[in-house]
């Protein structure tokens, strides 16, 4: 039942959160919400150490701290700032952190460019502005949907994270 939440809840939440900021640029606060609240009440019951949970919340706060402090400055939205502490908490305090990081930054770097591209070539928004999202990303004053970058970077990250690890190592033993 917990393998079952765990391999239903994270995913489901890094996809909707990518179509989501694609579709309409915000990435809602129940998505942070319900990957916040499931992991408080399924965590324990993965054998996890008080520890080690305690250290999952260090993750997410030392995330939201710098992200708090993007957003303040403008280059970060605060939905993708609480997805970001959300997905931390969930990675905990390790090298999947900073795995996730790595590949976020990477993956974002790459949207990044690809839009940036898109806003250059006339002829592709000619033919893509007909959908209303597409029109969107065509705008110069419009930010980028990090969203897809954040979803993305969470679900290559978490096979190895510790409640990814605690899956694969339940549905062995079954």
């Amino acid at each position: 039942m917990i393998e079952s939440i765990i391999l239903i809840v994270f995913p489901f939440a890094m996809v909707f959160a990518a179509i989501s900021d694609l579709l309409s640029m915000t990435i809602q606060n129940r998505v942070s919400l319900i990957l916040l609240v499931t992991f408080v009440v399924i965590a324990p019951f993965t054998g996890m150490g008080w520890d080690q949970y305690a250290m999952h919340f260090v993750a997410g706060a030392a995330v939201l701290a710098a992200t708090f402090g993007l957003f303040a400055t403008g280059t970060m939205g605060g939905g993708d700032a609480k997805l970001m502490s959300a997905t931390a908490i969930w990675l905990g305090w390790n090298l999947e952190l900073v795995s996730y990081l790595l590949t976020l930054s990477l993956l974002g770097g790459l949207l990044t460019m690809a839009i940036l591209s898109y806003r250059k070539s006339q002829t592709i928004v000619v033919f893509t502005s007909r959908f209303a999202f597409m029109h969107r990303l065509a705008q110069k004053d419009e930010g980028v949907p990090y969203g897809i970058a954040l979803g993305l970077a969470g679900l290559l990250s978490f096979p190895a994270s510790p409640l990814g690890l605690w899956v694969v190592q339940q549905l062995v033993h079954m």
